[in-house]
């Protein structure tokens, strides 16, 4: 239905995937709704920018078809999505070995059977988590006692030096600390949809996700280029001073943007990254697997235009790599990729850098999976910062927060 013109019963601030999510939940039940979007474009932090024929990620992205949120909104087939190879290669001073994926690809579990990447007690230990995360249920999973997933890995019977030297650099960048102080619920959680589901990227870029929720959305819901500057219950002021009457107000932005806009809302703290994206002209990895620093100098590093060619013009290759925090040394990180893929490095391109100083919100153990969207009588808040930092976070926050202004305005 298109919404009739004059007072909206909602209106949705954001249109990353939590403000999308809400806005299609509160519309497909009969709600009007004003959807409103800063910049100009949808997606929050899933954007993509094409450069010189090149397709770059505001940040480096994988896409993971096992959420459960991502099953029942999206159509993962129109997306075109080109997969990465199932686990990952660790890469270091004593050269490259590899995690595969037992059960996706059992023919490449060599490094794991024969002991070279991890004692055979520490890959049966490893083996027995993995199995009890992807067969219990996910409520199970979230009704555990939590812990730091450090101590997690312990008590499931996997040694410090495998923790350090092998899951240690990968989880790092899935959580964005090294640490390991991330919840052990969002750990299980998170292993458990990577090995149920399939990690990709669009063909389009990552931004073709948030694009597909926007398109289903009614005409005229959603709104571009319109920046809030105040919100109370029941109205919203846009920055040039416009006042928008309405119902209902969810704020559906970045922490730090909801936090102004509702006074004492806590700030999760705040997980920096940076991706440095180079060109070359012979990619230094020929298969679209994700690479991880064992010497924890650089997160991850992956040739884009091995995982989707859509991702490069013909004949030239793109690699993303990921550091934590937003000051790398370019020359520093060059050097250290020619030791993680053993090629010259020299004649490498620099395209762009993107520093996300709040790619991730903290999820330290404890932490609550969910949290009510209420803030006040009439206002509402939503987003990965009130669920778990990640897709499916993102798009359950919004579904909660649809769900209970239904219930508060029924």
């Amino acid at each position: 239905m298109t919404p009739a013109p004059g007072r909206p019963d909602v209106v949705v601030i954001g249109a990353g995937l939590a403000g999308l999510a809400c806005a299609a939940d509160l519309t497909a039940a009969g709600r009007t709704v004003r959807l409103l979007e800063a910049s100009d474009a949808v997606g929050g932090r899933m954007r993509t920018d094409l450069v010189g024929g090149f397709r770059l990620d505001r940040g480096f992205q994988v896409f993971n078809t096992g959420y459960p949120q991502v099953r029942s909104r999206l159509d993962t087939g129109s997306l075109d999505l080109r997969p990465f190879s199932p686990g990952f290669l660790l890469a270091g001073s004593r050269g490259r070995r590899r995690f595969a994926h037992p059960l996706r690809s059992p023919g490449q579990c060599g490094d794991l059977l024969t002991g070279r990447l991890a004692p055979r007690r520490d890959a049966a230990a490893l083996g027995v988590l993995s199995a009890r995360d992807l067969l219990t249920p996910a409520a199970r999973l979230r009704a555990a006692p939590d812990r730091t997933t450090a101590e997690a890995l312990r008590a499931a019977g996997i040694s410090g030096p495998v923790v350090d030297h092998v899951l240690r650099p990968f989880l790092s960048g899935i959580f964005l600390e090294d640490g390991l102080t991330t919840s052990s619920r969002v750990f299980h959680l998170y292993w458990r949809s990577m090995l149920r589901g399939t990690l990709g990227l669009p063909a389009d870029g990552i931004r073709a996700v948030p694009e597909q929720l926007a398109a289903a959305l009614p005409p005229g819901v959603l709104r571009l280029e319109t920046p809030v500057a105040a919100v109370r219950a029941g109205t919203v002021t846009l920055t040039g001073g416009q006042e928008l009457d309405c119902g209902t107000v969810v704020v559906a932005t970045d922490p730090a943007t909801a936090a102004g806009l509702l006074p004492g809302l806590p700030v999760p703290e705040a997980r920096a990254v940076t991706t440095l994206y180079h060109v070359t002209d012979r990619p230094p990895l020929d298969e679209p697997t994700l690479v991880v620093d064992a010497g924890r100098q650089l997160l991850n590093s992956v040739v884009l235009s091995r995982v989707a060619p859509s991702y490069a013009p013909p004949g030239r290759h793109l690699i993303a790599t990921s550091v934590l925090g937003s000051t790398p040394d370019e020359p520093a990180v060059r050097d250290r990729l020619a030791v993680l893929y053993g090629r010259d490095t020299a004649a490498w391109d620099l395209l762009a850098t993107y520093r996300i100083p709040y790619a991730l919100p903290a999820m330290p153990a404890p932490h609550p999976l969910t949290r009510t969207t209420r803030y006040a009588p009439g206002l509402h808040v939503c987003g990965d910062h009130r669920a778990t930092a990640s897709v499916q976070g993102a798009l359950a926050s919004g579904a909660r927060a649809a769900r209970e202004v239904l219930a508060g305005t029924a």
